[in-house]
This record gives structure tokens, sequence and C-alpha cells, in this order.
């Protein structure tokens, strides 16, 4: 082979990993949503957003003190008064 058809290659070959690699984590979207007997392990206290109350309770008051606003968060109003 000349050296002109190696040059030639390996953009297709580029664009053939990438495609195999993009296949491999769009596959990963399509999995089955969990079993009820798998619906345990996520209802441990470590599996959520914010296992601490405390320091969620102290970046709530954090936020709602930069934004002026309170709300969102599973309480009812917001910053305007109207509850």
């Amino acid at each position: 082979m000349t050296s002109s058809r190696l040059l030639y290659r390996a953009p297709t070959r580029i664009a053939l990993l990438l495609l195999a690699l993009a296949s491999q984590v769009i596959s990963g979207c399509a999995m089955q949503p969990p079993q009820a007997f798998e619906k345990g392990n996520l209802a441990k206290r470590e599996m959520t957003l914010g296992s601490d109350p405390l320091e969620d309770a102290f970046n709530q008051h954090v936020y709602f003190s930069k934004e002026a606003a309170s709300g969102g968060t599973g309480v009812g109003g917001g910053g305007c008064g109207c509850n």
C-alpha cells in the first residue's frame, strides 16, 4: 500500500471508532427500570441526593438568603408573600 492510501483510511477508522463509542454510550440508556426487589437499595439514606439534613438546611438557608426568595423545595409560597 502506498502512504496516500493509509492517510485516507485514518479518518475512516476514527469515524468508525467514534460511532462504536457512541453506540455503547446510547445503549446504556436502554436499561430496564428497577424491579420491585431492587428498589430497597434505592430507598436507603445513602442514595439520596442530600443525605445530611443539617447540611441540606444550611444550603437552603444560604440559597434563600442570596436569592431573596423561598419555596420550591417542598414548601408552599414564594418570595412575593403570596402563599
